[in-house]
């Protein structure tokens, strides 16, 4: 019974859609109202905005017939107020009718939808609102690109090809969306395909997404502008053990007409192209019967590129009777040739060996791969382990064998992909070796058990030539140096990246004890340094104090010998003066005599006979015995003021009028 009334419901919900928005085709009113949970307002809201006139023109009155979305109303009770009400009965449903008047009046903004359009080089950004066609975005595509709308065919829909009438509200598109162009009825133009070979083309990596027709399986590789299509085929044959010569390719453009071309001149479509690849069906003359269901057992055994056997009879003697080169199943080239070795016998040193193996890593698998360190082992684990501990690094150390089954797979798919790579370049120091050869091989053994010790050495000795290549991660303790984990290559990108990752939370929590205890350690030292700067700074102080001291004791010493020495020239001079003059005349002497009394700048008084024929030079020289030189002193007199220090000393004192008797005083002269 509940069954047949929802059935009823939903009728009703479908025919008040279809009177509400003009809908008139059953299926297509089901999906939108499907699409929103047969909630008739939200259908109703999705559709208006792009049917205003649809549902303006199909609007009946509220008069209409029973059971229609627009029956009367019931009356609304005269105690129930229309703004509140305090009535405990339920809210009534919302009326579709009032919604859609509302939604009439109130129209919404139209949702806009953003379409990124690539074509060869060029990335176009369209914005349109969802009333849209698909014929208008050609349109403004055509302005953009300058291609005639009707040679442009919009790809990338997920519905399949649209008609340019297509209402883009149809398709249910999300905001965004990727779209790409297609020009079948255009070649591309001589200036085109130059570019396209231009050196920022050759640069740029190209996605090839493969499919592998008979298993169903798509795999996506990445590709410089600057590999061949031969050396993509021959990646291929790695992955899917379709010898290049029995693979049948489509999705290549008409212009990819040689193997030898280039991706980015052979017209694929950036950045990302499709293909699809299968074994074509061998002819009665080139493959029997037995050699068919040969080569069908081989492929099994290989059907997986990230479930190779570890076993040693896993072999593909079956290949060759196939008449398929083994070399060129595993990408070791076409038949009859072979690679040059990743490190040649006669490589002198670690330096030389590294670069030449980065060199032919390189030319094989194009320029996205690890940065390997250039340089010997020891010098590896010291850029790795020895530096500040927050700047160190975990070593990982790439083991390279050509004859392993699993190499050109582990390096093109997994050590190249640009996770890894990104990740390695930044947590690790990546160190390479190849051990194809075995004088190579033992000067790794010989490094190993000089670094790690003799189990490591042993484990790789008996690492059988499929399980490589091998991807040691190693971290630096105090001690030693711990191996954290071997990879082996029979591994996915998934796995390769989480043992990774685990080996970098092992590293992390080591880091962080290591930079606590340097940071304590430097903190210790940084305690000692500022004692014994301060012990410097104050042994310092004390020996320019002393010096200083010790100065200026002998600039006083100095001083002193100076002032006894002139001490000594100037009671030398006093003497010889003294001694020098005349005798002081007597009182009763008939001659004129002088009598001279001079006030000294003490207060004292000197007083001499002189007589009066007497030179001033004798009574200078007089004054200079008793401690008074010219040179400091003046000889003045007291009325009128005269400076007799002035006057000729060749005078007397009668010329000098200092007779019978004066009083002279003594200044210091300025």
């Amino acid at each position: 019974m509940a069954s047949d009334n929802g059935n009823t419901d939903r009728e009703i919900i479908l025919a008040d859609f279809q009177a509400c928005t003009g809908i008139d085709n059953i299926a297509e009113a089901i999906a939108l109202l499907e699409l929103n949970n047969w909630d008739l307002v939200a259908a109703i809201n999705v559709v208006i905005p792009q049917e205003n006139g649809i549902l303006q023109s199909n609007l009946p009155s509220e008069a209409s017939e029973s059971g229609s979305l627009f029956r009367p109303l019931a009356p609304m009770p005269p105690s129930v107020s229309t703004s509140t009400s305090t009535s405990t009965s339920p809210p009534s449903p919302p009326c579709p009718v009032r919604a859609a008047r509302h939604a009439l009046e109130h129209p919404r903004q139209p949702r806009m939808l953003s379409f990124r359009v690539e074509y060869r080089q060029r990335s176009v950004e369209v914005v349109l609102d969802e009333a849209s066609t698909v014929g208008e975005i050609k349109q403004v595509l055509e302005t953009e690109l300058q291609i005639p709308a009707s040679k442009l065919q919009l790809k990338g829909w997920k519905t399949g090809d649209m008609s340019d009438s297509t209402v883009l509200s149809s398709l249910h598109l999300p905001k965004n969306n990727s779209l790409y162009v297609l020009t079948p009825d255009i070649a591309p133009s001589a200036s085109t395909s130059e570019a396209r070979t231009s050196e920022e083309a050759l640069s740029q990596n190209f996605v090839l997404v493969v499919n592998h027709q008979e298993t169903g399986r798509d795999y996506s590789l990445n590709f410089p502008g600057d590999r061949t299509i031969q050396e993509v085929k021959r990646n291929i044959s790695d992955v899917t053990n379709i010898p290049v010569r029995h693979q049948q390719w489509e999705g290549w453009p008409v212009t990819a007409t040689d193997d030898q071309m280039t991706l980015a001149s052979s017209g694929i479509s950036y950045p990302c192209h499709r293909l699809r690849v299968s074994r074509r069906s061998p002819t009665p003359t080139s493959a029997p019967v037995a050699q068919v269901a040969q080569a069908a057992q081989a492929e099994q055994q290989v059907s997986d590129i990230h479930m190779a056997s570890d076993s040693e009879g896993d072999d593909f003697e079956d290949a060759s009777e196939f008449g398929v080169d083994e070399a060129e199943i595993f990408g070791m080239g076409i038949s009859g040739s072979r690679k040059s070795p990743m490190i040649p016998d006669d490589a002198e040193n670690e330096d030389e060996a590294l670069l030449h193996f980065t060199s032919e890593f390189k030319s094989r698998y194009g320029d996205l791969h690890p940065v390997f360190f250039i340089g010997s082992l020891e010098s590896a684990l010291q850029d790795a382990f020895y530096g500040k501990a927050r700047d160190r690094k975990l070593l990982s150390i790439y083991l390279h064998h050509d004859e392993s089954v699993l190499a050109n797979v582990f390096c093109s798919q997994m050590l190249c992909a640009e996770s890894v790579v990104s990740y390695l370049s930044q947590n690790f120091v990546t160190w390479a070796w190849d051990v194809t050869k075995e004088a190579n091989k033992s000067r790794l053994l010989t490094m190993c058990t000089r670094h790690f010790g003799s189990m490591v050495t042993q484990a790789i000795r008996t690492q059988k030539t499929d399980n490589f290549p091998l991807f040691l991660i190693i971290m630096g303790k105090r001690a030693s140096n711990e191996v954290l984990n071997v990879i082996q290559g029979n591994t996915t990108v998934d796995e390769l990246m989480m043992r990774l990752m685990g080996a970098m939370e092992i590293f992390t929590a080591q880091q962080q004890e290591d930079i606590k205890d340097e940071a304590e350690r430097e903190a210790r030292e940084m305690v000692k340094r500022e004692q014994d700067e301060a012990y410097r700074l104050s042994l310092e102080a004390d020996r320019r104090k002393r010096e200083a001291q010790e100065k200026e004791e002998a600039e006083l010493s100095r001083l002193e010998q100076v002032r006894r020495e002139q001490e000594q020239e100037r009671e030398a001079i006093r003497m010889s003066l003294e001694q020098a003059l005349p005798p002081e005349p007597e009182e009763e002497d008939d001659q004129p005599i002088s009598k001279l009394r001079i006030r000294t700048p003490s207060g004292d008084f000197l007083e001499r006979r002189f007589l009066a024929s007497c030179r001033l030079q004798v009574l200078f020289d007089f004054v200079a015995s008793k401690g008074y030189p010219c040179d400091e002193f003046k000889v003045i007199t007291t009325y009128p003021r005269r400076n007799i220090t002035d006057l000729d000393p060749s005078w007397t004192l009668l010329d000098a009028k200092l007779f019978p008797q004066e009083t002279l005083f003594l200044e210091a002269k300025e």
